[in-house]
């Protein structure tokens, strides 16, 4: 026997569609009813009728969507439609506002607003550098490059910019419209510094709170990336160790597609300095060690395990510096 229902009422019913008993919602309904048990429904759950019948018929088989698929399943009346239709915009609105508690989201919400005002303050910051370059040739670039920006936006005039750096005044000095125009320019890059550094700051927080022993092992903001390009916390602690060591390689893959050499690690997991920092023909293997790692640390965060401590992630650093001691030379290649 099965057990169908919806929202209005639940039927059990055996395998040649014969009605053993039936029982339809009686109470008051109202679209904020109705809303209610939708939203119960949608998160799995048996509608007051269905629980009544399966008390009944404890060995009937509960079938949320059976109901569907019965060809006998009364149809909505005019009253039922309306309400329905009523009843659908609340659920869509509760919907809304419980994402505000789901961490994958927020998390998501953090790590995509980083990545874009990362992108605009890397365009904007090497164009000031640049343009200010222009005019203070004996400006170090590389040395003070950090500095030119809040130089200029702390300046009145490019020769007192000049002072702030510690350079000789400018040959030709911009206009005054011109020196308004960079100035503005460099009060927008310190105000993206202090706003990127603002959400990098709350994204570690997340990070360390929602997966700590990830956090601790390949850095928080490592952490959240991985979280973000899984798809969530759950996804990426049922994800296989491969799978999660080669996370942000898209091009890679594409090209890997297309027959070149598959990916040995993704762009998250090359930022720790345990493989960007290691000699080429071992960051595979320290690639695939740290992966398996992470995998464990991730499932250990979602599924309630002890969060790891710092000895144990130093163990498992000092485990990558003796994979590097025994590869110390490339691979002899084959004549």
């Amino acid at each position: 026997m099965r057990l169908l229902f919806d929202w209005r009422l639940a039927r059990v019913v055996d395998a040649n569609g014969v009605v053993f008993d039936e029982v339809v919602w009686s109470g008051k309904r109202s679209s904020g009813a109705l809303a209610d048990r939708l939203f119960d429904l949608q998160r799995g759950r048996l509608s007051p009728e269905a629980r009544l019948l399966s008390q009944r018929f404890p060995e009937a088989k509960a079938d949320g969507l059976g109901a569907m698929s019965d060809v006998d399943w009364p149809s909505l009346d005019d009253e039922e439609s309306k309400m329905f239709e009523a009843a659908a915009p609340i659920l869509a609105k509760r919907g809304v506002a419980n994402a505000a508690g789901d961490t994958d989201r927020r998390l998501d919400m953090l790590v995509s607003a980083a990545a874009e005002l990362r992108a605009a303050w890397t365009t904007s910051e090497a164009r000031c550098v640049e343009w200010t370059g222009l005019f203070l040739a004996e400006v170090d670039l590389d040395a003070q490059r950090a500095d030119i920006p809040p130089a200029v936006a702390g300046a009145d005039s490019m020769e007192s910019a000049a002072a702030e750096l510690g350079v000789n005044p400018p040959v030709h000095s911009p206009s005054e419209a011109e020196w308004q125009v960079l100035h503005d320019h460099a009060h927008g890059v310190v105000d993206l510094t202090a706003r990127l550094d603002a959400h990098e700051e709350a994204i570690r927080v997340m990070a360390h709170q929602y997966s700590p022993s990830l956090a601790a092992l390949i850095g928080p903001l490592g952490a959240a990336r991985l979280i973000v390009l899984a798809g969530g916390r759950e996804r990426l602690a049922r994800m296989p160790s491969g799978s999660l060591q080669v996370l942000g390689a898209h091009a890679a893959m594409a090209a890997h597609r297309r027959g070149a050499p598959p990916p040995k690690h993704g762009a998250v997991l090359f930022s720790m300095p345990q493989i960007s920092r290691s000699p080429r023909w071992v960051r595979g293997k320290i690639a695939r060690f740290l992966a398996g790692k992470a995998s464990i640390a991730v499932r250990c965060d979602h599924f309630g395990g002890e969060t790891w401590t710092a000895e144990q992630v130093a163990e498992i650093h000092q485990e990558t510096e003796a994979i590097k001691a025994k590869f110390p030379h490339p691979p002899k290649r084959g004549r």
